[in-house]
């Protein structure tokens, strides 16, 4: 009975010490990604550290920034990974994200990552707005397709148009800043002012307003043109427009607590095993030896505006109170 008894208590205690031994780490992630992809990059990565599980905190870059902002003194994040280039500045410049130098980094484009000294952040992919225009929406209604921003202004699409809060969409702030940054600040906000007429309603989600337009809710939402291109792919009735001075920026990945199992995620996050699933989605992403053609991706080339991701960071705060000041009122309810 007594050597049964030692057996199994060395039995149970050799089991909970294998347990142990094989249990994964969890890492907290916090991330802008839209949640329909964070499935395939939490398996894929899992599969290759099978020692580390992913745990997502997931939210619109506006609201994930200034939770990153408000938990400074208290991070709970430690690694940050899909959110906005510009957002990315800004956490830097805070302290929140930490440099560091992930491995494979030589193999990736320098125009998406952080381009000061001591990098702290590094693109996965660049992320690109576009109109996307329903054309059975239009036909009955009888609407003339947009070519460019002024278009938009036209009273024949009074309630016709969603675009997404800039506050809590990293879509909608890239399109503000692009019209500020290219169009001069008075015009800039005048142009929002007339455009704002037309204005259905302001979602908090990035590609929400392409799905309403892919569904005929409104005919033209202003979103992301990779939602637009898989919306038309599957068969919505969409053009996808890209006026001239299109808001774009790169999606990026940061540390916030420098440990092993965080620094094993941000070197798979721009491995090249990564880009290939960023690709998918995203027309240009940070491995230079993975490239792709995306079906009914507009050519984006020639449109975009140019960005100044420092200058978007820093005005961020400004830019956002007087929008809000000024717009806010046909924001959707959270």
């Amino acid at each position: 009975m007594k050597n049964r008894f030692i057996k199994g208590s060395l039995a149970a205690l050799v089991a909970t010490l294998a347990t142990n031994a094989f249990a994964a780490t969890e890492v907290t992630v916090y991330t802008a990604f839209e949640a329909d992809i964070l499935a395939k990059y939490k398996n894929a990565f899992e599969k290759t550290n099978p020692d580390i599980q992913i745990k997502w905190v997931r939210d619109s870059t506006g609201i994930m920034t200034a939770k990153l902002l408000a938990e400074k003194n208290n991070p709970q994040a430690e690694v940050v990974w899909g959110l906005a280039g510009s957002s990315m500045a800004l956490l830097k410049e805070e302290g929140i994200l930490k440099p560091y130098t992930p491995n494979g980094l030589d193999k990736l484009r320098v125009e998406l990552n952080d381009p000061q000294s001591e990098q702290a952040w590094y693109g996965n992919d660049a992320f690109f707005n576009a109109v996307c225009f329903n054309e059975a929406v239009a036909k009955q209604l009888d609407l003339p397709k947009p070519t460019s921003w002024e278009d938009l202004t036209n009273p024949v699409y009074k309630g016709q148009i969603a675009m997404p809060n800039p506050a809590s969409s990293g879509t909608g702030y890239m399109q503000v800043s692009a019209w500020l940054q290219n169009m001069g600040e008075d015009k800039g906000w005048a142009y929002m002012k007339d455009l704002h007429q037309n204005i259905a309603h302001y979602t908090h989600s990035g590609s929400k307003p392409c799905v309403e337009a892919g569904m005929g809710e409104v005919a033209i939402g202003i979103s992301m043109a990779s939602r637009g291109a898989k919306l038309k792919t599957q068969g919505a009735p969409l053009d996808v427009i890209t006026p001239a001075g299109i808001g774009w920026e790169s999606e990026a990945v940061g540390i916030v607590n420098p440990s092993d199992a965080a620094k094993r995620v941000v070197d798979w996050s721009i491995s090249k095993e990564a880009n290939e699933l960023y690709i998918e989605m995203y027309p240009v992403v940070g491995h230079k030896d993975v490239e792709a053609t995306i079906a009914n991706f507009p050519n984006v080339q020639q449109k975009m505006a140019k960005m100044d991701f420092a200058r978007m960071g820093n005005e961020r705060s400004d830019v956002l109170r007087t929008w809000s000041d000024k717009f806010d009122g046909k924001s959707e309810a959270k």
